[in-house]
């Protein structure tokens, strides 16, 4: 078996060998169910599941299209389909546009109708941004070259530091073109010198585009268009917006030079009423939608009642997707992998980025893997009363990260690999329960940082002030930690220049945390601490007991099992960190009703440490 297949989680070979068509849907259905029930808090399944879709029983009108449709056809029947074009721009409110298999080598659609797209039974439309570069010229150096008339050239965003970052991030790195050959996504490059097999160099200034490997018998494509699909709030093909998002099930979208879905919307610059924004466009729906290689974001939206579910968001550049100015949304059960995969840096990636003042977005049992150059899910300025449970955030730099906001309950996840696992900045009121983190930081921190004369202009104006960023809780939290990590496992950090300013802890209530640390503790910290008595107001602390010392209120029945070798987890080789054992003394007190109902755990029972209960 290859090495790569070794390395997979169970719920990750059971997906690789159903996507390769090893096993049939029903069996994939099952397996991947049995192989994350034993490493998820949920059980699975993740992404999109195997559907055979019946036609919308109260479409108002039904539209069949196919890649070879005709524009003229009427659509009404299989037998008769139309093109993909021509449907969009027929469809009104409640109507159906239902895809045959195939590729649709299409973009820049517009509507403005809240419609329904998915798949004819269960065949497998996908929407390609790429055409097929067929006609190249072999050069007397080795290479091949073809004219290309559709190129998009980009330069990093006006608040992009080159001063800081251009000796990391060549610049054309920010252009949004991609080439692939088979299937396969090559590298750009700065000029003809530096092309290889898999990479490629474009001549913006001549429209040519150079590529090191021979295009005889080969697929090459070129990206063609820069989105598949905007769901404007404008008027288009004759009719006005009606307000309502389009319902999308089962297509994938592809190779698009900069997004492939966005929904309209208004986004407010500044603290703003929530009644004013949201509403353009509301109620917009995605289930068992696969987005991948999109040069920039897989989609952007905006509007309330946002529902992603079972989808899979993967190979995007600076953010998988970007939520933006919305309420009462739901991302759920979805795979997000990959995100940054051209490694910019100065950019700030997420795999989901929630943006601008939205209000109740929860983020419940998704998987957010292979995160290398990227955050995981990060609530960014002015987000009130986030919701973030059962999720599984694997390799990501931090995987939940919520800045400049107010309220959230993280609870319930699993944190492996990263670097800090839950990252709270510049926020209030955070309160996480019963997560379970695996050589994996947490990170309570405060900085000076406020709308006066800041980077970002009025960002910090929509989170508290800066001395209200406090009121945080961590409860029944389990960290582990192999004798490879050397940092403390918690910390709570605030600038130099808030010693004399700030003097109590950001934290409200912390208790009944296990930490667990392999081999010789030596010099090593647990903690550290912020605000002490001092210079720079900050301190690193060995045990609990120096923390009781400081403060007795904090971590009173809380463990740390040092120089610990027994087994903690059930198989931390196969990622299944349930409890092993009972070596975790019970929690003191039970869960909070807020994030008990979250969970779904018992009302009365204490529980112990972490994402799991104890089970035989």
């Amino acid at each position: 078996m290859n090495s790569s297949h070794r390395h997979r989680k169970p719920a990750d070979s059971v997906h690789y060998f159903c996507h390769q068509g090893y096993f049939s849907p029903v069996l994939c259905l099952c397996l991947f169910a049995a192989a994350l029930a034993k490493a998820q808090p949920s059980g699975g399944p993740y992404g999109p599941l195997p559907q055979n879709y019946s036609v919308p029983a109260n479409a108002a009108h039904i539209f069949h299209v196919a890649p070879a449709g005709s524009a003229e056809a009427p659509g009404t029947n299989p037998a008769q389909p139309t093109t993909l074009e021509s449907a969009i721009s027929r469809a009104a409110t409640g109507d159906a546009i239902i895809l045959r298999g195939g590729a649709y080598r299409t973009g820049g659609l517009m509507l403005n109708q809240g419609i329904t797209m998915q798949p004819y039974a269960d065949e497998h439309p996908v929407l390609k941004g790429t055409q097929v570069a067929d006609k190249w010229e072999a050069q007397s150096n080795g290479l091949w070259r073809a004219a290309c008339t559709h190129l998009f050239s980009s330069k990093p965003a006006d608040w992009w530091r080159r001063s800081r970052e251009g000796r990391r991030t060549p610049i054309y790195k920010f252009n949004n073109d991609m080439v692939f050959i088979d299937g396969e996504k090559l590298k750009p490059v700065a000029w003809e010198g530096e092309i290889d097999e898999r990479s490629y160099y474009i001549d913006y200034d001549a429209g040519q585009v150079y590529i090191g490997v021979n295009p005889t018998d080969r697929l090459v494509e070129i990206t063609a268009f820069d989105s598949a699909l905007t769901r404007t709030t404008g008027s288009v093909h004759g009719k006005n917006s009606d307000g309502k998002g389009p319902v999308i099930r089962g297509i994938t979208f592809t190779q698009y030079a900069y997004r492939a879905l966005e929904v309209e919307g208004k986004e407010p610059e500044g603290l703003s009423d929530p009644a004013t924004f949201g509403k353009d466009v509301t109620g917009t729906t995605l289930e068992n939608v696969t987005i991948s290689f999109c040069s920039r974001v897989a989609a952007y939206f905006r509007g309330d009642r946002l529902t992603i579910r079972h989808c899979r968001i993967s190979d995007t550049s600076t953010e998988g997707i970007y939520v933006i100015s919305s309420a009462d949304c739901l991302i759920e059960k979805n795979i997000f992998a990959r995100n940054n995969i051209e490694e910019i840096t100065g950019y700030f990636p997420a795999a989901v980025k929630i943006f601008n003042q939205c209000y109740r977005v929860t983020c419940r049992d998704n998987l957010v893997l292979d995160q290398a150059h990227s955050n995981g899910i990060w609530y960014d300025v002015g987000n009130v009363d986030g919701v973030f449970v059962n999720n599984w955030v694997e390799g990501a730099n931090d995987g939940f990260f919520f800045e400049i906001s107010k309220g959230a309950i993280c609870a319930g996840n699993v944190f492996v690999n990263c670097d800090k696992g839950i990252r709270v900045l510049n926020s209030c009121n955070v309160r996480a329960y019963h997560n379970t983190l695996v050589n994996t930081v947490t990170s309570f921190e405060r900085t000076e940082r406020s709308a006066v004369g800041d980077h970002f202009g009025w960002h910090p104006s929509t989170g508290p002030d800066v001395d209200k960023r406090d009121g945080h809780v961590f409860v029944g939290n389990l960290i582990v930690a192999d004798e490879w990590l050397q940092k403390p496992l918690l910390r709570f950090e605030q600038s130099r220049v808030l010693c004399g300013r700030l003097t109590r802890p950001q934290i409200a209530r912390l208790d009944d945390n296990v930490y667990v640390r392999r081999g010789l503790p030596a010099a090593r910290p647990l903690l550290v601490w912020s605000p002490v008595e001092g210079e720079g107001c900050q301190t690193e602390l060995k045990s609990l007991e120096e923390l009781r010392t400081l403060h007795p209120e904090f971590e009173a029945h809380s463990q740390y099992l040092s120089h610990y070798y027994g087994a903690v987890f059930k198989s931390s080789e196969l990622r299944n960190y349930e409890l092993a054992q009972a070596v975790l003394q019970p929690c003191s007190a039970p869960l909070p009703a807020e994030a008990r109902d979250l969970l779904g755990w018992p009302a009365q029972e204490p529980g112990v440490a972490g994402a799991f209960p104890l089970r035989p």
